[in-house]
């Protein structure tokens, strides 16, 4: 009789994976991952290998984010501290990474084991579910957990810790199959449906409104109700506005949408908030960026709706006059039978948008035709004409502190004049600086047919460039758009008004090269310090088909949000 084939430990770990239907894995490549690397061989699964283990959870975070299903990243126990701000930047977006982990060998914890850390205990305030596995015959039951816990309810990162002599022990194939479920494939998570009871008298409210608006989470992406969330707005004529920092729900040119809910960088918002009747947040959270449901940014004169489609996302919603646990889904089709409100509300809103956009383009030309400014360029100028150079086939990527701040500007105004993306990207509630080149990346794995541009300050360049060694690797072409203001102009100007003095300490750079890099690597590099070439440089930079820096030499610029967060009379409304 045949012997029972026996596999390793990594080897079950990839197959259980491979079964989900994980299409990609990013790691570090290891001694501790060999097993594991050999299964995903054995699978046909691509592995990208990246030069650091928080490169691999961004990237792994960003294809999530994109997918909107799990992706894997894959590091030893030496890489499990680096990969942590991965963790945490996936847990602010709430983006089901699972991330696999090595530990000591289990029969020597708590003696001192080699690499040995509680990594169980350190991953547990960052994701949904961290665990060890202590038995080989259960990784496929643990990756089964993990992928059930990080797709349902409310989404987000997972972590296992798979002790390094499980990894390496050799186990019968078919170990575990004897126990249901029998087939470990992904399934469809299940779905909160609304109450009738609560729903009923919720519509009835929203029906009487006069004034309503829709503030849309996160919660809508993950759920893909966006499309859903787009015909509420056209068909009821409810202006749409998007809670800071997270994906983009519409485009920038929809009827509908009127930019973030943010009072100090969006003025629209702000007057919305302050004349509407009825505010309904789906899929959201009542947090520091919401205010916690308090003035000045829901006046008491609004009534406040939270709708979200997990226990978990209304615990952070205590503050709202009503909830709904419902599906975004489910609660937006519910909506559809509501009569389409008075045309004159939406169309308000509208003409403050338009406003605001003019108001802005109007300060840039006043700003930028100061005499003293010279040949600098505007970081708002700088990502509107990087935006003119892009097509609605284009992704476009920003990263950031007031550089982050700017583009998304530039996005909300060339959306009102018109302009359409494929799609954009940016770090996510945490703010956390150095994740942009790996988006890009993730934007082009994605959509290799879309051009793919990056605008990152030199700040957040140098907190995660070197991942930039993943677009060589992988023959990625991607551009490198660096807004060089010469330091960390976010905390300058923060300093500058808090300082007694006036001025800025420790946080100034050099003049630094960064388009030498990219030629140093093998791509292409040019240095633009005209408004004037800006256009030319990048078209250029596409064409060269490398991954590529343009190296923009900018004026620093304080922001609105900066401003406001520097500011003794607005401070306490975003805290």
């Amino acid at each position: 009789m045949t012997e029972p084939r026996r596999i390793r430990g990594g080897n079950l770990l990839a197959r259980a994976l491979h079964e989900k239907g994980v299409d990609h894995v990013f790691t570090l490549a290891g001694g501790f991952c060999n097993p594991a690397l050999e299964g995903f061989m054995e699978c046909q699964m691509p592995v990208i290998n990246c030069p650091h283990e928080q490169v691999a959870g961004h990237l792994a975070d960003g294809h999530a984010r994109l997918t909107r299903k799990p992706t894997v990243c894959l590091v030893g126990p030496e890489g499990f501290a680096n990969a942590v701000p991965a963790m945490l930047e996936a847990w602010g977006e709430r983006s089901p990474v699972i991330f696999v982990t090595g530990s000591s060998t289990l029969k020597r914890q708590g003696a001192g084991g080699f690499k040995e850390i509680d990594d169980v205990a350190i991953a547990a305030p960052l994701t949904k579910y961290s665990i060890q596995i202590t038995e080989g015959e259960r990784i496929g039951e643990f990756v089964d957990r993990a992928w059930k816990i990080a797709t349902s309810g409310y989404p987000g990162p997972v972590h296992l810790s798979l002790p390094v002599d499980i990894m390496f022990s050799s186990f019968d194939e078919d170990v575990g199959r004897q126990e249901r479920p029998f087939h470990h494939v992904s399934a469809a998570p299940p779905r909160a449906w609304p109450d009738p009871r609560d729903l009923d008298p919720l519509l009835e409210l929203i029906g009487q409104a006069k004034r309503p608006m829709l503030i849309g989470g996160h919660g809508i992406w993950w759920s893909q109700n966006e499309a859903l969330l787009e015909t509420i707005g056209t068909r009821l004529n409810i202006p749409i506005f998007n809670v800071p920092y997270h994906q983009k729900l519409l485009a920038e040119h929809c009827e509908a949408y009127m930019g973030l809910a943010d009072i100090h960088q969006y003025p629209p918002s702000k007057i919305a908030l302050h004349n509407c009747d009825v505010a309904i947040m789906v899929g959201g959270r009542l947090d520091n960026q919401m205010n916690f449901g308090n003035p000045p940014l829901f006046p008491e004169s609004c009534h406040l709706v939270c709708v979200n489609g997990s226990h978990e996302e209304l615990d952070y919603n205590r503050a709202a006059d009503s909830v709904l646990l419902s599906d975004p889904g489910a609660f937006f089709n519910a909506m559809l039978d509501l009569p389409a409100f008075d045309r004159s509300w939406i169309e308000t809103n509208r003409e403050q948008r338009g406003a605001w956009v003019q108001q802005t383009l109007a300060e840039l030309e006043q700003n930028t035709a100061a005499g003293d400014w010279g040949e600098q360029i505007h970081p708002l100028q700088l990502a509107l004409d990087v935006n003119a150079e892009l097509t609605e086939q284009d992704w476009l990527v920003f990263d950031g502190g007031n550089t982050h701040f700017w583009s998304e500007i530039a996005v909300n105004v060339a959306g009102w004049q018109g302009h359409k993306l494929a799609g954009t990207m940016h770090p996510g509630s945490y703010s956390l600086l150095g994740v942009g080149v790996s988006f890009a990346l993730s934007a082009k794995n994605t959509n290799p047919d879309s051009r793919v541009v990056l605008i990152s300050g030199d700040g957040a360049f140098l907190s995660g460039g070197l991942s930039i060694e993943t677009a060589f690797q992988e023959g990625t072409p991607i551009v490198v758009v660096v807004d060089n203001n010469g330091g960390l102009d976010c905390i300058s100007q923060q300093q500058e008004r808090l300082f007694e003095n006036g001025t800025h300490f420790a946080t100034d750079f050099r003049d630094i090269p960064f388009h030498g890099l990219f030629e140093g690597m093998g791509g292409y590099g040019e240095l633009v310090e005209s408004r004037s070439e800006i256009g030319p440089a990048l078209r250029r930079a596409i064409a060269s088909g490398k991954p590529a820096c343009l190296n923009v030499k900018t004026k620093g610029v304080i922001s609105p949000i900066v401003l406001a967060t520097t500011s003794k009379r607005d401070k306490a409304s975003i805290e």
